[in-house]
């Protein structure tokens, strides 16, 4: 039996926070949620103490991730997950309000599962975040590398 899956979630505005925990637990996913509100803290629970990730070995991770953090980037949070050897199947969802093109075709060259773009209207965010907890209720997830 496999290891239920952890959610990491790192986002910034606590109001985003709260919404996006609350759909994807009205779409039916009960799997723990650790928020992270700054990407240093995040990789510190990411990588541990020792800094190499080893701490993660044989866990379910599912990392949702926006890209504007006030103290570091999604991107190098990103890169430096998928560069890990314990961390890189760790599914990534980029989970912002930028649009960008460049910024799209770069997360996915850095190994991005999937990209999705915070719907600016309410109604439209929340449904989009109940879609991606029914999305998160049927993907298998491998444990990280042993």
């Amino acid at each position: 039996m496999s290891n239920p899956v952890t959610i990491i979630m790192i986002e910034d505005d606590e109001g985003h926070a709260r919404l996006i925990e609350r759909n994807i637990r009205r779409s039916g996913v009960n799997n723990e949620i650790i928020p992270f509100t700054s990407g240093t803290a995040a990789l510190n629970y990411l990588f541990g103490t020792d800094g190499t990730g080893l701490n993660h070995k044989g866990s379910a991770l599912l990392i949702l991730l926006d890209l504007n953090l006030p103290d570091t980037t999604g991107i190098d949070i990103l890169k430096r997950v998928k560069e890990n050897k314990y961390l890189k199947t760790t599914p990534v969802v980029v989970l912002t309000t930028t649009d960008d093109s460049h910024e799209i075709k770069r997360c996915y060259e850095l190994g991005c599962n999937v990209y999705i773009t915070k719907p600016v209207n309410y109604e439209s965010f929340a449904n989009a975040i109940r879609q991606l907890g029914l999305f998160f209720s049927v993907i298998q997830v491998p444990p990280a590398a042993i």
